[in-house]
Parts: C-alpha cells; structure tokens; sequence
C-alpha cells in the first residue's frame, strides 16, 4: 500500500510543478485538436499560433455569427460565449511560433491562408 502511495505521489509531482493552466489555454486545447500546435505540411487548416489576436478575434466572431461560411467551425463558435473566444484568441497570439507559416496580421484576413504563403497578398472584403 505504501509503495502505491509512494508510486502516485511521485508520478503527480511534475504536474503539480507545472502551475495552473489558464483559462485561454484549457479553451484552447479543443482547436488544437484539429489546427495543431505546430504548422503541417499539407494540412488543409490554418495554423492559429501567433496569429493576429484581431484577426482571430474577428474570425471566430464572423464563425458565431455566421457571417464566414464554414462546415464545423460556425457550430464550434456558437458553443462559445464572448468572453471566451477572447481568451482564446489571446491564447493563440501569445502561443509560440515554431515551424514556418504566415503571420496574419489584417483582421479582414483572419486565418485563412491554410499554412500557405501563395495567397498572402490577397484580403477578404
């Protein structure tokens, strides 16, 4: 019995020492699971790490609204309320960039280049 006690005490430490996840964070581990931490060649969906918090503020807005077409994401959105597509739109710009892949900083943009750098020049109306 004390080895168990031992066993789950020392198994537990690291993540007590690892601190609180924060709110935008635990929000945004859900996108995660199709956008990806890191940028994936060939991946259809856009990489949200280091994005404009505007830009994907107005996204995940137009999303809710239903104003920006799109199959999963309009639904996602609405589950929200305001308060929390702002944490995770802050999450996101604050998130570390690794790998390559554009920065969007025009919130008529939003996160649309799908990880390419091809359309950069152009902007949604």
């Amino acid at each position: 019995m004390r080895a168990i006690a031992l066993l789950l005490l020392a198994t537990s430490a690291p993540v007590a020492a690892a601190g609180p996840i924060s709110e935008g964070a635990r929000l945004a581990a859900t996108c995660t699971a199709c956008h990806g931490t890191t940028p994936v060649q060939g991946n259809a969906l856009p990489p949200l790490a280091g994005q404009s918090q505007e830009a994907l503020l107005a996204s995940l807005r137009a999303f809710k609204a239903g104003t920006r077409p799109a199959t999963i994401m309009t639904q996602l959105a609405k589950g929200y309320t305001d308060e929390q597509l702002a944490l995770i739109a802050a999450w996101f710009a604050e998130a570390p960039v690794t790998g390559s892949h554009p920065r969007v900083s025009d919130p008529r943009m939003g996160a649309c280049h799908l990880g390419s750098t091809s359309n950069c020049g152009e902007v949604r109306k």
